[in-house]
């Protein structure tokens, strides 16, 4: 029998979960004494756009999961992932906005987990982007992110 979407054991889940997380330790680290941590102006206002690409993601499952209780209890840790992405990449940019309040977005027309994908897709090549114009640790940030984003595309297919 032939189902549409895959299945994730728990294990994959949180495999890929862990790996995401392994792979930004140690890159979140931003010291102003560092001259390879320093940014512009322009810099700023670009990290700026990828706190509000992954803000974006984060929200894309939270409606991917109202619209899909299947898919809300075997992508919960891909979400969570997305979460601790966004604080790292808050943390690393100066300035950044705290976490946005208000009323949380409506559930995606089509497929829910076509739709995530997509969104995970894009927020990856977004960070992936944005990566060579950055060095130290908010370069690897963003590299670590766009790497783990892709893992996550992957499992969503």
């Amino acid at each position: 029998m032939v189902t549409g979407a895959p299945e994730f054991s728990r294990r994959t889940l949180l495999v890929a979960a862990s790996a995401g997380t392994l792979a930004l330790t140690g890159c979140t680290s931003f010291s102003d004494s560092d001259p390879a941590d320093e940014v512009t102006a322009a810099q700023v206002d670009q990290l700026a756009g990828q706190v509000t690409a992954q803000e974006a993601l984060v929200a894309a499952y939270t409606a991917a999961f109202a619209a899909s209780p299947e898919l809300a209890a075997q992508a919960a840790g891909l979400a969570e992932q997305c979460s601790d992405q966004l604080a790292r990449l808050r943390a690393a940019a100066p300035g950044a906005p705290g976490p946005a309040t208000g009323t949380p977005p409506a559930a995606p027309p089509g497929d829910p987990r076509a739709t995530l994908r997509a969104a995970v897709a894009a927020t990856a090549a977004s960070h992936a982007a944005a990566c060579p114009d950055f060095s130290g640790a908010r370069a690897a940030l963003l590299g670590s992110l766009a790497a783990g984003l892709r893992g996550q595309e992957r499992l969503l297919a």
